[in-house]
């Protein structure tokens, strides 16, 4: 009878190369995560150079004996994915990798346990109870970590309270405080080596409070502010930072799709707690496939709106640049929308693409150009805009700008069909002429080379990249078969997000008999 073995090393190393930031980081944002998750009001660092030595205090709920006994197994947690910032139970372990030793106090209730731990070698990890160190006072749980470096940047208070102001801007920011405040009543604060970090405001010249809002809710799903600044910001403080219960996820204009005129005097933060479902491991990313990735899908889509509202109320919508339209993507595009549409029916996860509006759709204007190889997302996204002035003519110099609106109930309300609204009381927008092209769906269709890619072609947020570097398609353009190819491609690429992987087979099938029964049906007639 055999044994199976684990190479608790390597698996260690395997967790730790999946979060983006240095380890470091990872391990100083993981403890900072799971305080949080507890309901910590304070947490308190300390760092020793000389011991060497950093310990995190907080005065959460702490743990009971057997919770502390599962916290030291690899991925066991008793988190619930959605209730916090963490779920998966990783986090300190990683700290094994870097540390001679990890102790661990907890207090709640009548219990006050404490234990060491430490990485013996490639396959064992022993742990002991010892008797408390008493880091704990009250209730919470305490964490001390000796790197085996003494130049370790644990040890630095420079770094750690940059890493904390970075993933946890919404927390130190007084503006985010009441819409955090239903999450942690408490309160928040952080006192690095007795000193508490101050709580800093976004200063800039105009400032536009964001409320997102999704169908079927009443109540705000989400909300924060946009920032706009007379001078560049500062390269990690550029484009919409999105966060989780306080934990800043992704920043900047790529992952949103949106690429205003001026997007390096542009900023904001948005805090949805409802994402914290569609969270991945290492909480940089979104799920973007699946029914998470359709909660995901549809909550960026109305981030998409809202934040387009107000860039558009401020004139500093992008216009579009120049985009290579393959001509084969160009009747697909016209029978997707009939295809999608009716198969949202069938399939609901596809309805975060294609769901229609009353009063239509606007294409609005992003940066171009195909991926040279990462994730970016979707350089044309079709996400309905505000009404805008009548006069397109641009803003005299020197006029003030029109103040920021804040986005309510009432301006998410779909306006009548054809009826264009009185233009604003309030000057011109500083823009110029912009052209108003109606879109017909939210999905689009580009281009890109990906030699060592064997995919037709992926899914990026709400773009379908095709891959015109497969051999397939190369035969497909010799062949002037493009158009089916393309088609194939849009099947394939949303089947993982509409289905289960088992019935991937009849997505692509049903795909293609609605995509093939698309061209009998009569054009629509448009008017002028």
């Amino acid at each position: 009878m055999g044994e199976t073995r684990v190479d608790l090393h390597h698996l260690l190393e395997d967790l730790r190369d999946a979060y983006p930031g240095s380890t470091e980081e990872t391990i100083l944002t993981e403890i900072v995560a799971n305080a949080l998750d507890s309901g910590a009001a304070q947490i308190a660092i300390t760092t020793d150079a000389t011991a060497p030595a950093l310990t995190i205090v907080d005065d959460g709920a702490g743990m009971r004996r057997r919770d502390l006994a599962r916290y030291h197994d690899i991925a066991s947690t008793t988190k619930v994915r959605g209730a916090g910032i963490g779920f998966a139970g990783i986090g300190i372990k990683i700290a094994l990798l870097v540390c001679a030793e990890v102790v661990t106090e907890t207090r709640r209730s009548k219990g006050h346990v404490a234990s060491a731990w430490r990485l013996a070698s490639r396959q064992k990890a022993p742990w002991r109870w010892i008797p408390p160190p008493g880091l704990v006072a009250g209730h919470g749980t305490a964490v001390r970590l000796t790197p085996t470096n003494p130049l370790s940047p644990l040890l630095d208070p420079g770094f750690i309270e940059g890493t904390l102001r970075r993933n946890f801007q919404p927390l130190l920011d007084p503006a985010l405080g009441e819409i955090l405040g239903a999450h942690y009543p408490r309160g928040f604060a952080v006192v690095l080596n007795g000193r508490a970090l101050e709580r800093m405001t976004w200063r800039a010249r105009d400032a536009a409070t964001v409320a997102i809002r999704v169908a079927r809710k009443r109540k705000p799903v989400g909300a924060g502010y946009l920032i706009r600044d007379a001078a560049p910001l500062p390269e990690e403080l550029r484009g919409v930072a999105v966060s989780t219960f306080g934990k800043v996820i992704k920043r900047g204009w790529d992952w949103l799709g949106v690429a205003p005129s001026a997007p390096e005097r542009l900023g904001g933060l948005i805090d949805v707690t409802a994402l914290a479902e569609c969270l991945t491991l290492n909480k940089a990313v979104y799920i973007r496939a699946g029914h998470r990735g359709a909660i995901y899908l549809a909550y960026r889509k109305a981030i998409q709106e809202a934040v387009s509202r107000q860039l558009a109320v401020w004139g500093d919508t992008g216009e579009p640049a120049e985009r290579t339209r393959r001509r084969a993507a160009r009747p697909v595009e016209r029978d997707l929308e009939v295809v999608l549409a009716d198969l949202a029916g069938e399939f609901p996860l596809l309805a975060t693409l294609v769901e229609q509006r009353a009063g239509g759709q606007r294409r609005l204007p992003v940066a171009s150009g195909g991926p040279a190889g990462g994730d970016h997302t979707a350089p044309l996204l079709a996400v309905r805009e505000p009404a805008l002035a009548t006069d397109e003519r641009p803003a005299v110099a020197g006029a003030q700008p029109p103040p920021p609106a804040v986005p309510s109930a009432a301006a998410t309300e779909p306006s009548t069909p054809r009826t264009p609204p009185p233009p604003p009381a309030t000057g011109h927008l500083a823009a110029g002429p912009r052209s108003r092209r109606p879109a017909r769906y939210g999905l689009s269709i580009q281009f890109e080379a990906r030699p060592d890619d064997p995919e037709l072609g992926r899914l990026v947020e709400s773009t379908v990249w095709v891959n015109e570097a497969h051999p397939a398609y190369r035969r497909a353009v010799a062949s002037r078969s493009e158009g089916y190819h393309v088609a194939l491609a849009v099947a394939m690429a949303l089947a993982p997000l509409a289905v289960d992987p088992a019935k991937e087979h009849a997505f692509i099938t049903a795909f293609l008999a609605r995509w093939g029964a698309a061209i009998e049906r009569p054009k629509r007639s448009r008017r002028k």
